[in-house]
């Protein structure tokens, strides 16, 4: 039997004795978890899937990996319990369709049993207290409506507050890293809530009043669309207008509100304070972590007041030490889902580190130079100077042509400056180089200053419809609230001393898009140094300074969401570099993300670790040269190097380092691998081989296999793989029966194919 025959005819009979199937009691097919990691040129690594879920009332409690009959159930486990840890059930099970293997992952009990337990059994099993308000969450389903169908994670996510929110708790955290749809989750949960008819007060009453509280209006706006299911008379979206106009009176006629801190914190007296401190049931807090849990934090007043509700926070910060407040008022987080998961999972996208330097990271005056300003002949000015104390144009020239020079120019990009002046002057010469367009709105600056048109100009670059803008410079505006699924490149060119903004900043190119297999970030500024850093855990997210003191609105939001731009300098110095003197870029090297770890590593440490692995896909020489002779374990073995984040890239970036980019990957591994000491190119090595090849070869024969050898020398082995013979048929012969009638039919033109290769990898001593 096949497997699919297993399932069918032993497995899905057996789960059905046991009352699974139907409205209630369901079993999930081919339930993904797992699209696959986006490797290069676009393809995925293994995608994962459980072969049955078991969900009683719209809740996960069990997976069931099948393998087929004529194998042990036990060739299964280690996947139904990897499955089982993914989806946050207790139990899990093995099967061959005539055993059944039962795990339970929280008491460690693991035993054959004869038959699959009822719906009932194992939702008690797996929820041993009795809580009705739990019962009555779980029963309503998720929306699965379109663009709403939630992720395995996501869905993690939602039980785990429900099940908090069933226990009574005041206070609930969520920590997943940005892209990974947070406020999606935010919708799930008050959908849940609202056709449950959950409060605080009585239990069925009425749908529950949620406030959601975001710290910039381009996220209160985003959570205002993205709940937009429930309908225009359930939402209202507070701003200072619609208060004015309603004779300063707040809103309280909807059941769902989002605002922002600042406008809630504006008036003579605080807006907020005119609700009753139990008009909300649920408050939720998106960015939990931009400072509104500090005690002295004028945010946390708003929390205070409101008390009486559940409160919410959404976070993509890991606890930290500039972060502790947090943690201490929500708690431990209920569900955590980082960023490395997100990227081998494939619902993110990898990346890559090009770091930059120059021959300016410091500055002393020099008297060739021409200064304008009063400048400190005896100090030493230091990157984070530039373009905040001193302005060196200069550099940065050389800086913008060296990104412009090895990006692609098409590709949308965000350039992180240092001041709103400096994102105006990047700008500038940005467009001055540029080679790909004519249009003047090719790069824009979007700070806080450029108010409404440069939320237009976000607006368009958000836009996957437009190509125009296509580069953003700006400061701090943009490190977080910007969903740009289209972002291939972030260059940095100002220094990044927070772990937590670091993250954010790189979370901007992190979602999935068509033809996007990676992001690259151009680091001119040293902050690749935070990859490295023990806090680097894959999470991705950023926290802005906390408000300083009490502010008091003007009743205008436009342009707030710049309230953390640094302040320009009264005078800037301003200096020519005088003759004999230039700014040239000294040195770039790339950096790489270990697919295991979720860190990035130098390229001495990636290189290192493909050495130190090397024995675990081939023993010997004899053995790596038996392999790679033939395409299809060559092929095999390069999806194993793929899989441990060794794929073409990666290998084609490796012979870069060693300049080796004429050279076989075969001969790569061999120097690797120490068992030759020089790498020979290809063109050596087809030399080498010819007449042995030629001798093992008729005439015709010959013809064809020295066509195929120039293209090999030319592009190297990817030639020699089987999807390349009738793509080279075709380049040879103009038709394959013009082929088949030089070499003979297409089984003996792949016998040739293949053939000739094994005398290509001989030995060449």
């Amino acid at each position: 039997m096949t497997e699919a025959d297993t399932r069918a005819e032993l497995i899905e009979p057996a789960l059905a004795r046991s009352g699974w199937g139907g409205e209630d009691a369901k079993v999930k097919r081919e339930y993904s978890l797992r699209l696959g990691r986006l490797e290069a040129d676009g393809k995925r690594g293994e995608r994962l899937a459980a072969d049955f879920v078991l969900n009683y009332k719209n809740i996960n409690l069990a997976v069931v990996e099948a393998k087929k009959a004529s194998l042990s159930y036990g060739a299964g486990v280690a996947q139904a319990k990897l499955y089982a840890r993914l989806l946050k059930t207790r139990f899990a099970y093995a099967t061959n369709g005539k055993e059944i293997y039962q795990i339970d992952m929280l008491s460690g009990e693991e035993k054959l049993i004869p038959e699959y337990p009822s719906p009932e059994e194992l939702w008690a099993a797996s929820f041993e207290e009795n809580n009705q308000i739990w019962e009555r969450l779980a029963a309503v389903p998720l929306n699965t409506d379109g663009r709403f169908a939630p992720r395995y994670y996501q869905e993690n996510a939602v039980n785990a507050v429900m099940k908090a929110i069933a226990s009574g708790r005041d206070r609930v955290l969520l920590t997943l890293a940005t892209g990974t749809g947070k406020t999606r989750i935010a919708f799930q949960i008050v959908w849940k809530l609202t056709q449950a008819k959950w409060n605080r007060r009585q239990f069925g009453a009425r749908a529950p009043r949620v406030l959601f509280l975001a710290d910039r209006n381009i996220l209160a706006n985003q959570a205002f669309n993205t709940f937009g299911a429930f309908g225009e008379d359930a939402l209202e979206r507070i701003n200072p207008d619609e208060i004015r106009k309603n004779g300063y009176k707040v809103p309280t006629s909807r059941n769902i509100f989002f605002t922002i801190f600042q406008t809630f914190m504006s008036g003579e007296e605080p807006y907020f304070g005119q609700y009753d401190k139990d008009f909300f049931d649920l408050v939720i807090i998106d960015e939990c972590h931009r400072g509104g849990a500090r005690d002295e934090s004028e945010w946390r007043r708003i929390l205070e007041h409101f008390s009486g509700a559940a409160h919410l926070g959404l976070t993509a910060t890991p606890k930290r030490k500039d972060n502790v407040d947090t943690y201490k008022y929500f708690g431990k987080p209920v569900y955590e889902y980082k960023l490395v998961d997100a990227i081998n999972d494939g619902y993110l996208t990898p990346f890559r580190v090009r770091e930059i330097r120059d021959n300016f990271g410091v500055y002393t005056y020099d008297p060739r130079d021409c200064v304008e300003g009063e400048i400190d002949k005896e100090r030493v000015y230091k990157e984070p100077d530039f373009n905040r104390n001193i302005e060196l144009r200069e550099r940065e020239e050389a800086r913008v042509r060296a990104f412009m020079s090895e990006i692609n120019q098409n590709d949308k990009t965000i350039v992180f400056c240092a001041t709103q002046n400096h994102a105006a002057l990047v700008r500038d010469l940005i467009n001055q180089v540029k080679t790909v367009t004519r249009d003047p709105d090719y790069c824009v600056r979007v700070t806080a200053e450029d108010g409404k048109i440069g939320d237009k100009y976000l607006s368009d670059f958000q836009n996957t419809d437009k190509t125009i803008p296509t580069i953003l410079t700006t400061s701090q505006k943009l490190s977080t609230g910007v969903d740009a699924v289209q972002v291939k490149n972030i260059v940095l060119l100002r220094p990044v001393n927070s772990m937590i903004e670091f993250k954010q900043i790189i979370g901007r190119g992190t979602r999935l898009s068509e033809d996007k297999a990676h992001f690259t970030v151009y680091d001119f500024v040293g902050a690749s140094k935070n990859f490295r850093d023990p806090e680097w855990d894959g999470e991705v997210e950023y926290v802005g300074k906390s408000p300083r003191g009490t502010r008091k609105n003007t009743g205008d939001e436009t342009g707030k969401d710049g309230d953390d731009e640094p302040k320009e300098p009264r005078e800037m110095i301003k200096i020519k570099l005088g003759r004999g003197r230039e700014a040239e870029i000294l040195r770039a090297q790339t950096s790489f993300y270990d697919k295991e770890t979720g860190k990035v590593v130098s390229a001495s440490e990636f290189v290192e670790k493909l050495v130190g692995r090397l024995p675990e896909f081939f023993a010997s020489e004899s053995e790596l040269r038996k392999i790679w002779s033939r395409p299809d374990t060559r092929k095999t073995l390069l999806i194993k190097f793929e899989k441990i984040g060794y794929g073409s890239k990666e290998i084609e970036q490796i012979k870069q380092m060693l300049r080796a980019e004429d050279c076989d990957v075969f001969d790569v591994l061999e120097f690797l691998a120490e068992y030759q000491s020089n790498m020979p190119t290809r063109a050596q090595r087809a030399s080498a081989n010819r007449e042995r090849i030629a001798r093992s070869f008729g005439d015709r024969q010959w013809a064809f296999i020295e066509f195929v050898l120039s293209q090999y020398v030319k592009n190297g082995v990817g030639e020699l793989s089987d999807e390349r013979i009738s793509e080279l048929v075709k380049l040879k012969y103009g038709t394959l029966a013009d082929a088949t009638n030089e070499i003979g039919e297409i089984g003996a033109i792949r016998e040739v194919f293949c053939g000739f290769q094994k005398y290509l990898y001989s030995n060449l001593n």
